[in-house]
């Protein structure tokens, strides 16, 4: 066993020698982010490992080899009769070296213990080449690259041709990597949580639900301990799947970063992608009540579209209009409100010693950028995951700001109703709505990243137009505490699944 531990650790120093030598601009191109030794072991734990014969693992983008030597490792200890044939993918050849090194070590590790492992170092672009690997490995074990597939780029080409869109590179490696299994082999990856919901992934997710039955999610409580010593903070999940699967269930474990405590549960697989949801959405519940939460919002009645609600981003991208962006109200000018300008459930506008809070059009298009005068709810686009709360409303008025076009920010999504305002008691309704603990914690099962996407609210569902205008009636537009803000929406929700039951 100390071979084995020996071995690992030495893969462990490749890695850190590998991260200390990467040129900043280049690894953010690529998207290179090195699995750390106990996420690696952590990853490694995770897929079934057959009890005899032999084993066929493919790791693609396998930098200094981490995942691939832990894996082994964990297969020399648990089953040394197996027969092990490793491919491992690297395209940076300043890597490539460590990751060579890596598989000439775990071939002599093997070797030491008795064991015979095949190897193969493979160089070039997995997106361009991954049909060339084959489709018989029983693992395939990744930390993808993290970085955006660009519109006009080879590898969107790429995979549009293959009939699937992914705009991550992460996506793009899953995907393949289902295609490089043969049947009843297991996925199991590291990768941002983003793509279970929200449109950008919607043809990504249909592709990977087609072909793989969902066994395990592993959540981590902690952005910042993952990826610790490059920076990232992406909330990465751990996804295990099988191809041609037809689990029924699926465990969905937690521990706030991989060298804590691991608690599991099991939730049947129609918890996880409602059979009826259309955007195939993959909800992750991380506690006992979460259950209840998704049960009692699928009870009610509507959806925005429902309301005669549309959501739409605010249309002004400061960095894009900075000579439109005043920091006085100086000639023909109209407010922007930002994020910053929420302020207890009300836009405050105007913010002393923040973002310039004036917006003047300079040519007859950028009109287009203004909204009528009215009322609108205003969502926060973005929050940090250590934030309480994930959805943040505020409300623009016209009795608060007087009758006056208005700028909103692109970092806001904004409610209204056929491009104008709505009427004061249904905004303020759905700002308790949205400003709720219980629509919050929802809202927590199935996005796990910090933007609140407008395709996320319009997938929502929420009470009746009576139900909201009657919460909103004769109330303040600014926010109760947050205690009675929740015990209204408890009242209200009892109500209406009464109705609906």
């Amino acid at each position: 066993m100390s071979d084995l531990t020996d071995f690992v650790a030495r893969t462990e120093l490749r890695r850190i020698e590998a991260l200390r030598t990467l040129d900043a601009t280049e690894q953010a191109k690529l998207g290179q982010f090195f699995t750390p030794r106990a996420a690696s072991e952590l990853i490694a734990s995770i897929p079934s490992l057959p009890s005899s014969g032999s084993i066929k693992i493919l790791d693609p983008g396998a930098g200094a080899g981490s995942l691939v030597a832990a894996l082994v490792a964990r297969i020399l200890a648990e089953k040394p009769g197996l027969s092990i044939d490793v491919v491992a993918q690297e395209l940076d050849s300043g890597v490539a070296h460590h990751l060579e090194a890596t598989l000439t070590d775990m071939e002599q590790t093997a070797k030491a213990l008795g064991v015979t492992i095949n190897t193969t170092l493979v160089g070039g672009d997995y997106i361009a080449d991954a049909e060339l690997l084959g489709n018989g490995f029983d693992i395939v074990v990744m930390n993808p690259p993290y970085a955006k597939v660009a519109a006009a780029s080879k590898h969107r080409e790429l995979m549009a041709a293959r009939g699937v869109l992914t705009p991550n590179l992460y996506a793009a490696f899953m995907a393949l990597g289902i295609r490089n299994l043969k049947h009843g082999g297991q996925l199991v990856a590291i990768t941002p949580r983003s793509f279970t919901n929200g449109t950008y992934f919607s043809q990504f997710r249909s592709d990977l639900l087609d072909r793989v039955s969902l066994d395990r999610i592993h959540i981590f409580a902690s952005r910042s301990t993952v990826f610790s010593d490059t920076g990232v903070l992406q909330e990465n999940i751990i996804l295990s799947a099988t191809l041609g699967g037809d689990s029924r269930e699926v465990i969905i474990s937690t521990s706030t970063g991989h060298n804590d405590e691991v608690v599991e549960r099991t939730v049947p697989s129609a918890e996880i992608v409602q059979p009826d949801d259309k955007n195939r959405y993959i909800r992750i519940p991380s506690g006992e009540g979460d259950k209840e939460v998704v049960d009692l919002m699928a009870m009610l009645p509507a959806t925005l579209a429902d309301l005669g609600v549309k959501v739409s981003t605010g249309r002004v991208v400061d960095f894009r209009s900075r000579e439109n962006l005043m920091a006085e109200p100086t000639g023909e000018v109209y407010p922007i409100a930002y994020p910053s300008n929420f302020k207890q459930g009300i836009v405050v506008h105007p913010l002393v010693g923040g973002k310039p809070q004036w917006f003047r059009t300079l040519e007859a298009k950028e009109e287009k950028m203004l909204v009528p005068a009215g009322t609108y709810v205003l969502v926060k686009r973005f929050s940090a995951k250590e934030e309480r709360r994930r959805l943040v409303a505020g409300i623009w008025s016209d009795e608060l700001h007087g009758d006056v076009k208005v700028a909103f920010d692109n970092k806001t999504n904004f409610l209204h109703i056929d491009g104008s305002g709505m009427d004061r008691d249904l905004a303020i309704g759905l700002s308790l709505w949205l400003n709720s603990t219980v629509v919050d914690n929802y809202f927590r099962t199935f996005s796990g990243h910090t933007q609140v996407n407008a395709g996320d609210l319009r997938s929502m569902r929420f009470p009746g137009l009576d139900s909201l205008r009657g919460l909103g009636s004769g109330r303040s537009f600014t926010l109760p505490e947050q205690t009675e803000v929740d015990g209204l929406i408890t009242h209200m929700v009892s109500k209406q699944t009464a109705v609906a039951a």
